[in-house]
């Protein structure tokens, strides 16, 4: 492998937290800032201050509380009201306005029109523990979750096929073509199955999801053949702007030597809900070349980086920069910072 695959990695994770810093205001549950869990750009700050006097021309009690002063900004934090100290109170909150954010035209090249996703994305109060639905502290549209800098969850599947034992096979993957109609990344490829994990439900069960909606895949034949190989986490920076911190379940899907020609059709994804356009079963070398060129979405590209790293395709001795990959693709968004 003579081309490094690092480029690729700094295409995703592409934003440095030490180098902005100072530039950013924290996002709090409570007043008791702690924790925080999002960052917000200045203008995202002065939206919400323009949504308080939009509150109160209304007759509503204000959502959002500034703390004054910290890194030479008139804010060192955000927090919500007192007054929503639920779960559901918070969600409807924010909910609201996003909502309003979306029909006036503000943010519209991530809020506006079909990049609105009604789909809700859950929030905790720490991101690396459990993430049970008892543990979340509110909910918040997919599309609005970068302009509050918040931490989201994806499960992403590699469906491949090993070669035969003693022959010169490649070991062959599934590779997706993104639908052109796409909110996001639209033409690009993908994995096998991806998607982002909804409000509510558990890693694998959103995998079993996808795979059946997006990829035509038996839910008999996921469960029986999946397994989960790990997680990859990254601090990407949207449209130059956006920051979206991300972690990634990683899961593969091995198709049995032992399997059959007729059996075969069963592990063959096919696409059903629009999402993807066609699929192919790709050698690995053709997937490493794609890969290089950057034909695919970019955490999809990191996904597949794991996929050969945990497979022993990319190694020490032949990626020169193999810990900074392995650890670039494994951070902690400087979280303690925030």
């Amino acid at each position: 492998m003579a081309a490094s695959f690092l480029p690729l990695v700094d295409i995703c994770d592409n934003f440095k937290l030490a180098c902005h810093r100072a530039d950013l205001v924290s996002f709090y549950l409570t007043a008791d800032l702690c924790p925080a869990v999002g960052l917000l750009w200045p203008e995202v700050v002065q939206a919400l201050q323009d949504d308080n006097k939009f509150a109160v021309k209304e007759g509503r009690t204000p959502s959002w509380v500034f703390v004054p002063q910290a890194y030479g900004h008139a804010f060192r934090g955000v927090h919500f009201a007192q007054h929503l100290s639920t779960p559901i109170a918070r969600s409807v909150a924010i909910a609201a306005t996003c909502t309003h954010w979306r029909d006036t035209g503000l943010f519209a090249s991530i809020i506006g029109g079909h990049m609105w996703r009604n789909e809700l994305y859950p929030v905790y109060s720490d991101p690396f523990k459990s993430q049970t639905p008892e543990n979340i502290e509110f909910e918040v549209e997919r599309a609005a979750s970068s302009l509050f800098g918040i931490v989201t969850y994806g499960v992403h599947m590699t469906v491949y096929r090993p070669p035969i034992a003693g022959s010169n096979e490649e070991t062959m993957i599934w590779v997706p073509t993104r639908s052109k109609t796409k909110q996001t990344w639209p033409g690009h490829l993908d994995n096998t199955v991806a998607g982002g994990i909804p409000a509510g439900m558990f890693p694998f069960e959103a995998l079993v999801k996808e795979s059946i909606e997006e990829a035509s895949l038996a839910e008999e034949i996921v469960r029986a053949h999946t397994r989960c190989i790990g997680a990859i986490s990254y601090f990407f920076e949207k449209n130059g702007r956006w920051l979206q911190p991300e972690i990634e379940y990683t899961y593969e899907l091995k198709i049995p030597p032992t399997t059959t020609s007729g059996e075969l059709e069963s592990f063959c994804p096919k696409p059903l809900d629009g999402e993807v356009e066609s699929f192919e079963l790709l050698p690995l070398s053709e997937v490493i070349s794609r890969l290089h060129k950057k034909l695919f979405k970019p955490n999809c590209a990191v996904v597949l980086i794991d996929f050969l790293i945990h497979h022993g395709y990319i190694t020490p001795e032949n990626e020169p920069n193999f810990l900074e990959i392995v650890t670039r693709l494994h951070g902690r968004f400087g979280f303690e910072q925030w």
